[in-house]
């Protein structure tokens, strides 16, 4: 017998006009939350893995030049950066002189367009609620002719019902009915191409592979010396991995399954409690993934075409509660998948290790500090060069965790990071101009003002 909650959802994502491929695909995850799958990945079953490194690859230009000009990128925009306490979409945010997340990445794409003579056509993954806003802050860009051959300038990612954690019926919110919907997490990717028809659509304007990454990551470009060494490799899917640090313990990492020898992609949600020592080993797992990734259009299309749509990543069911932050409101789950999952599908699959150049994500205001300091100069060509010799560490407490919060205490000006090794803020202070951390900084619980031209810190020798 069909479960109730299963009925249900799929009505209510039917009257909403929800792809019915989408419908599928949600039927499928919804059948092992039914069954009381968790997602797991356990460290009994995983093994570190090793890989390439793009440093010591050599790429013919001729290979480079004509790789890029068969790429399209897309980059993921369906984020409204809720946990720094934003109401729209994350990629308007200021960053860096005055620009936007979305502002450097269009300007990365028209310089690469003129740099290497290519279409390279700038498609967002917008979701429900980002879309509105982007577009209003692409009119300029879109007049100037940043739209490509017909292409659409975004598509939609899909929504899906949340479901009540006791009972998997779909919660009904009268009070704000956009809370009873949340996007699938990023996995779908490869539902939402396909069901738009841009995947047909890519390939019939002859373009071959797509580089995929994060709006909120300003190193990921689409470069053209990796796009040759992926058309080279003749590999179907591949994902940039880089380096862990001691900022990325709580984060994912790559493994290999040992059942069958492919390269997995195991997120924190899918790690068990007793295996949280093993997941922030940077000696036994090295990489993490910088979520910028490569596939091939074809090979796409086949294996989605072979599957009826359905990929079948790996299950990731979120826990949250309707209202963020309101513990007191109902528990929910968000059945959610990870794009760069799709990596085990794949025969063949690679990854190679990058710079941090091409990883400069913004999750937190801790990040977001960093990024606005004099760690990182802003070019021309609107590509971000790291000023230090390393990255500083920053841990900011709860007081800076909200961007209007953030922006408050930081009216000065941020202070300069470029010879710091960390700086960790336990209380409330507030900076004033042209304040410098030098080596390691510590500022306490009791708070207070911190004055202009300040030094602070301990020069590590």
């Amino acid at each position: 017998m069909t479960h109730p909650g299963l009925v249900a959802a799929r009505a209510k994502m039917a009257a909403a006009g929800v792809d019915p491929v989408a419908i599928d695909v949600f039927e499928h995850y919804f059948h092992q939350l039914e069954r009381g799958a968790t997602g797991m990945i356990p460290e009994s079953t995983i093994e570190p893995v090793a890989m390439e490194s793009l440093a010591g690859i050599d790429v013919a230009d001729d290979v480079a030049a004509d790789a890029i000009r068969k790429t399209a990128v897309i980059k993921l925009n369906g984020g409204l950066g809720t946990s720094m306490g934003m109401e729209q979409a994350k990629s308007l945010l200021a960053v860096r002189d005055g620009h936007t997340f979305l502002d450097i990445m269009v300007r990365q794409i028209l310089h690469l367009r003129q740099k290497h003579n290519a279409r390279l056509p700038l498609i967002l993954m917008n979701s429900f609620r980002t879309a509105a806003d982007t577009h209003a802050a692409l009119e300029t860009y879109l007049a100037d002719g940043l739209a490509v051959d017909g292409l659409p300038i975004d598509f939609l990612q899909n929504r899906e019902p949340r479901l009540l954690a006791d009972t998997l019926e779909p919660v009904e919110w009268p009070d704000d009915p956009a809370l009873e919907w949340c996007p699938p997490g990023h996995g779908d990717l490869y539902t939402a191409l396909q069901g738009s028809g841009l995947l047909c659509a890519l390939r019939e304007r002859g373009f071959e592979r797509v580089f995929v990454s994060n709006s909120d990551n300003l190193g990921a470009t689409p470069d053209a010396r990796i796009a040759g060494w992926f058309a080279a490799s003749g590999a179907p899917f591949a994902i940039e991995a880089v380096r862990r640090t001691a900022s990325d313990k709580k984060g994912g990492h790559f493994a290999r399954r040992l059942s069958d020898g492919r390269i997995v992609l195991r997120e924190t949600a899918q790690t068990l409690p007793e295996d949280q020592r093993a997941l922030a080993d940077l000696s036994r797992h090295p990489y993490c993934s910088t979520n910028n990734l490569w596939f091939d259009l074809a090979a796409m299309e086949d294996e989605l075409n072979r599957r009826q749509g359905v990929l079948g990543l790996p299950l990731i069911r979120n826990e949250k509660s309707v209202v963020n932050g309101d513990s007191t409101s109902p528990k929910v789950f968000q059945i959610e998948t990870a794009m760069g999952a799709a990596i085990e599908v794949f025969e063949g699959a690679k990854t190679i290790e990058v710079g941090r150049d091409r990883f400069i994500p913004v999750k937190t205001t801790s990040d977001l500090l960093v990024l606005r300091s004099d760690v990182y100069e802003l070019r021309a060509d609107y590509t971000l060069v790291q000023r230090s010799a390393t990255l500083p560490y920053v841990d900011l407490s709860d007081p800076y965790r909200l961007i209007k919060d953030f922006d408050e205490r930081f009216a000065a000006g941020v202070p300069s990071l470029r010879d710091a090794e960390s700086l960790t803020i336990n209380g409330d202070w507030t900076f004033g101009p042209e304040v410098t951390v030098s080596g390691v900084a510590s500022l306490g619980d009791d708070g207070g003002s911190i004055p202009a031209g300040a030094i602070l810190g301990e020069p590590q020798t």
